[in-house]
């Protein structure tokens, strides 16, 4: 329309029954611009620390596949992205100028013509999450390393997966996505990320193993020039470097390598090693199995197993089964359904492995079993099952 005069806001506000005493001498006169349409603009909130990323020359990235909640990452934290919708409609000027700086430029005009160029009734929140990192597992599970005398490595038609292509799959921000690769030991193989499998992992392992005790080494000043000497012949020197990462801590020494090698890792594996070939063992029976199959020098123990085998001590004899946390639902409701199928009532100490990697920041056990489960006392022993009936 047509620009207004003072007299005419002047007029309007008396209309209002307003005092213009009591307002900024200052006018804004608004009109649509000519393509101020809704839905052209999407606003984001941002915390303070992500703005400060941003203007640092830092990107935020909104990963996910069609399927998927879409997520926000930055460079190291994640975000899941929900529309909040508000009860006034947001307009955006601009070039707006707020009160304070108004009336910091005493000498500016009091009619101020502005035109809007958009609007929006909602916008995106963000709130921290919990990276989505299952997935990585799996997409790299779907194609394990059997070494380098494998067959099916030649003729694989299984999608291989560099960075790149992570970066592009998974829900998570670069530095979360790659500290989950080392956490589940996955390696870099002609450029692709890999997980060993299984068996060629003991057999790396028991290589290193058996050399140690022949060679009487103290478990905690392994050398690595004499392993790669000496284990070179049988296998690649960079999958006997990489086993020695993934069980152990690499430290130097008068100018050599070293590593020493993770006792309750170690015990760990062999553990799994056991109990893949059984549904359920005896107990009492394993225990013993085991102590002998690890390395000389080495102590099992139960704790060792967490997140990995389960107890059943309500059977007689008492059994031992596999139980991978890995194996889980990521989501919070699925992976608690899963549990309370598999056993219907749990201990906290039991149940702790399982859910563990379920806490959001600052979030504890006795939370998240206070909303997804109902606890009772049985025996003297608080028990905890679901709260809803287990199909």
């Amino acid at each position: 329309g047509a620009m207004r005069s003072r007299a005419e806001v002047d007029a309007t506000l008396q209309t209002a029954k307003l005092n213009p005493a009591e307002l900024l001498p200052a006018v804004h006169c608004l009109s649509f611009g000519p393509q101020a349409g809704a839905g052209e603009c999407c606003l984001l909130q941002l915390e303070p620390g992500l703005c400060a990323e941003l203007e640092a020359g830092g990107s935020l990235v909104i990963r996910g596949e069609k399927e998927e909640q879409a997520v926000l990452c930055s460079k190291d934290k994640t975000y899941d992205m929900k529309i909040a919708d508000t009860s006034n409609m947001l307009l955006f000027i601009p070039g707006c100028k707020t009160p304070e700086q108004l009336n910091a430029d005493q000498a500016s005009c009091n009619i101020i013509h502005s035109q809007i160029a958009g609007f929006s009734n909602n916008y995106w929140e963000l709130r921290r999450c919990r990276p989505k990192l299952k997935k990585l597992r799996k997409l790299l599970m779907e194609d394990p390393y059997e070494g380098p005398d494998s067959q099916k490595d030649q003729t694989s038609t299984f999608s291989k997966y560099t960075t790149e292509d992570l970066l592009s799959l998974i829900q998570a921000s670069e530095e979360e996505i790659l500290h989950q690769l080392q956490v589940i030991d996955a390696c870099k193989i002609e450029g692709y990320w890999r997980i060993l499998e299984f068996d060629y992992e003991m057999k790396l392992l028991n290589h290193v193993t058996q050399l140690i005790d022949s060679e009487s080494w103290s478990l905690s000043k392994v050398p690595l020039r004499t392993c790669l000497e000496e284990l070179g012949s049988l296998e690649p020197t960079d999958m006997i470097e990489h086993i020695l990462l993934s069980y152990g801590r690499k430290y130097i020494d008068d100018r050599e390598v070293y590593f020493e090698m993770h006792e309750d890792k170690i015990c760990r594996a062999i553990a799994q090693m056991l109990l893949q070939n059984a549904v359920k063992f005896n107990l009492s029976e394993f225990q013993e199995v085991w102590q002998q199959s690890v390395p000389e020098g080495m102590t099992t123990r139960l704790d060792q197993l967490k997140g990995l085998a389960l107890v059943d001590k309500s059977s007689r004899p008492e059994t031992i089964f596999l139980l991978k946390v890995e194996d889980l639902p990521e989501n919070n409701q699925e992976r608690f359904n899963s549990l309370f199928s598999i056993r219907e009532k749990w201990t906290e100490v039991d149940i702790t492995p399982y859910i563990q990697d379920l806490c959001a920041e600052k979030q504890t056990v006795g939370a998240l079993l206070t909303k997804y489960a109902r606890s009772s006392m049985q025996n003297g022993v608080k028990v905890y099952n679901s709260r809803r009936p287990i199909s």
